[in-house]
């Protein structure tokens, strides 16, 4: 699979999850020791067990929601590392709100092949 292959894959988990389901963003992740995971409602984790835990406690906070658009500011590929910084748009119901909340989310991934 190339790269573009993954980002598409790792957009339609990220549509998913804002629907509350983390199944296909944590097939994504490494499993390895230093995997790590930084989500705006808590501090920053790394191994797979914290990193699961965290990522099914995030998708816990979302309902009904839709992804919009990924605005891509930066992407570098090389053979050993690959760096996307975006802005992920969409809606959801937030934290057990009845009402549908816009959000922007800035998000960086790196990837290590």
């Amino acid at each position: 699979m190339d790269f573009d292959e993954f980002v598409g894959r790792c957009e339609q988990a990220w549509r998913i999850f804002v629907t509350g389901d983390p199944g296909p963003a944590m097939s994504l992740f490494s499993r390895r020791d230093d995997v790590t995971l930084a989500n705006p409602w808590g501090p920053p984790v790394t191994g797979w067990a914290d990193v699961s835990r965290t990522l099914e406690a995030a998708a816990a906070r979302f309902r009904n929601g839709h992804l919009s658009g990924f605005d891509v500011l930066t992407r570098f590929v090389s053979n050993e590392l690959a760096c996307y910084h975006e802005i992920e748009r969409g809606e959801a119901m937030l934290g057990g709100r009845s009402e549908l909340e816009s959000f922007a989310l800035r998000a960086t991934s790196l990837y290590q092949a």
